[in-house]
């Protein structure tokens, strides 16, 4: 199979499919394409190549035939933990069951039965989100059609909710729209990032001050406060609690 790479993006966004039947590469494309967090990089039935392109790609999925596509899939898996620290979230995927129990012991994530389907598909990838099994970090993913965007997180101050879309507000100065709701970021943003209301989602690192009079934070860059409501206090108690701790001097 001819391997095919895209340009290189977020590593925490990609797939990779190492496989010699187009049908099953077709199948597992066709369900996460529907998935606005999920990039194919690539696939092949070359081991070299696959070595090669995980290692340098580092992508967030691998799926893995170990039907005789490549000699001794599971020690293949096990090899790539001598050169990177982050593996891959494999998904073994078979003709049988005769593996599943090899694939649970070197720590596959998930195993599927070709002909593969739709339904188990969307289960595992919906399963590996809700176990946080792999979760954005460094950046996010914002994708228009066929526009992708990817923003550092490190650069981004607050987001802001405009109805069914999301304003990111840079550190820059810049403000990015992505056409998703403020929910949708919420469950993939890094753990810096907190809900204080209904329509905001702030960086706590540029967090500056706290307000419970008047109901608002300040954060560092921006030209106003950011305000906070009382159904998400827990979540600005936590943060003022953390930030309380991590100053050398606190005055009452």
């Amino acid at each position: 199979m001819t391997r095919f790479i895209c340009p290189k993006t977020d590593k925490l966004s990609n797939y990779f499919i190492i496989e010699n039947d187009p049908d099953s590469v077709k199948q597992i494309n066709s369900v996460l394409d529907k998935f606005d967090d999920f990039h194919f990089i690539g696939s092949t039935a070359d081991i070299n190549i696959a070595m090669n392109t995980i290692l340098e790609e580092t992508p967030a999925i691998v799926f893995l035939s170990v039907d005789n596509v490549i000699d001794n899939p599971f020690r293949f898996v096990k090899n790539l933990s001598l050169y990177i620290d982050d593996i891959p979230l494999f998904i073994a995927i078979s003709t049988t069951k005769g593996k599943a129990y090899k694939a649970i012991k070197n720590n596959f994530f998930d195993y599927l039965l070709k002909p593969l389907r739709e339904l188990e598909l969307r289960k595992s990838i919906l399963k590996a989100e809700k176990d946080n099994a792999f979760k954005l970090k460094d950046k996010v993913c914002i994708k228009s059609y066929n526009d992708y965007k990817y923003l550092d997180t490190n650069e981004i101050l607050f987001l802001k909710a405009d109805n069914n879309t999301t304003d990111f507000h840079m550190k820059d100065g810049k403000v990015i729209c992505a056409y998703k709701t403020l929910k949708t970021f919420e469950n993939l943003l890094p753990n810096n990032f907190l809900r204080i209301h209904r329509s905001y989602i702030i960086n706590s690192s540029y967090v500056s001050g706290i307000n419970y009079g008047k109901l608002l934070c300040t954060i560092d860059k921006t030209a106003s406060d950011i305000p906070f409501t009382k159904s998400y206090i827990d979540n600005v108690k936590n943060l003022n609690e953390k930030l309380s701790k991590s100053s050398h001097l606190s005055l009452n």
